[in-house]
């Protein structure tokens, strides 16, 4: 995980504010959703993305966490496929 050296303090109603710097870099936009998890002491925001990130499809048990985002079955083997081409032709 890498350090912003970004500290920001919780007001009142429990909120921060993320600094637009760190909005750009994350492609973070004004209404996205942002999904919270906890790993021991730390807290983790994540852009939420519902379905596969490459065609939208949403089926639970046919998505899969790559790299932080989600994709179906299919835009996996896809890529996957694509992947063994690319190694072919070099």
């Amino acid at each position: 995980m890498l350090s912003t050296g970004m500290v920001r303090k919780v007001d009142n109603l429990g909120r921060i504010v993320l600094p637009i710097e760190l909005r750009r870099t994350m492609g973070i936009e004004v209404d996205d959703p942002l999904e919270f998890f906890t790993d021991e002491n730390r807290l983790v925001l994540n852009k939420y993305e519902r379905g596969c990130i490459f065609c939208g499809q949403y089926e639970p048990d046919d998505l899969h966490a790559y790299k932080g985002h989600m994709v179906c079955r299919t835009c996996l083997q896809e890529m996957h496929e694509a992947k063994g081409e690319a190694e072919t032709e070099s």
